[in-house]
């Protein structure tokens, strides 16, 4: 039991970040549109990120570092694009689209997942790595921390709807699209240097 809670707390406390993937989550949860469809996704890849990382694929990444340089790379490159992207709709209001199509939404949202470097260092390295502290217990820290990446995605996606009211005003959106410039932008420039 103790190797599931401490799963439970070492996943919320990696995922409970504003990043990119949370801002688009809450984005589509607050326009309450393919919002189950971002939540699967969302947990799906991180419990099968994790899955690998608990069961070694971690420290064979480790071993091939020309894997984690090219993933970093390409990771930054998205991450300053999107955070370009935010930063246009900050500044130019008229590039604000409080809407937008199904595919483009789950299209943003899988590489915002699978190109973001972050994801891999959070779920396949550290989880991976913490979890050989637990021995035969590594599945039930596994456990938890899949548990807590469901319930972080399902409360973040169903529970924006709340803050519906307040995201009716164009202004709000500037401000998160401006904080999300900030978080990916510095995290894209941080991973190359």
């Amino acid at each position: 039991m103790y190797a599931l809670i401490a799963g439970l707390g070492t996943g919320l406390s990696l995922i409970v970040v504003i990043g990119a993937q949370n801002a688009l989550v809450l984005r589509q949860g607050v326009l309450r549109q393919q919002v189950p469809a971002i939540v699967a996704i969302c947990a799906g890849s991180d419990a099968l990120l994790i899955a690998l990382g608990v069961g070694g694929v971690g420290a064979a990444l480790s071993a091939w570092p020309a894997a984690l340089t090219a993933v970093r790379w390409i990771g930054a490159a998205f991450l300053v694009g999107y955070g370009v992207l935010a930063a246009r709709r900050v500044l130019r209001p008229s590039a604000l689209q409080l809407g937008g199509a199904a595919s483009a939404a789950i299209v943003t949202c899988l590489a915002l997942t699978w190109l973001n470097p972050h994801v891999y260092l959070d779920t396949v390295l550290l989880l991976g790595t913490a979890s050989t502290g637990f021995g035969g217990d590594r599945w039930w820290f596994a456990a938890g921390a899949m548990a807590g990446s469901v319930l972080w995605f399902t409360a973040l996606g169903f529970g924006a709807r709340w803050l519906s009211g307040t995201f009716t005003r164009p202004s709000a959106w500037r401000v998160l699209d401006a904080a999300v410039a900030v978080v990916v932008t510095v995290t894209g420039v941080s991973l190359v240097l």
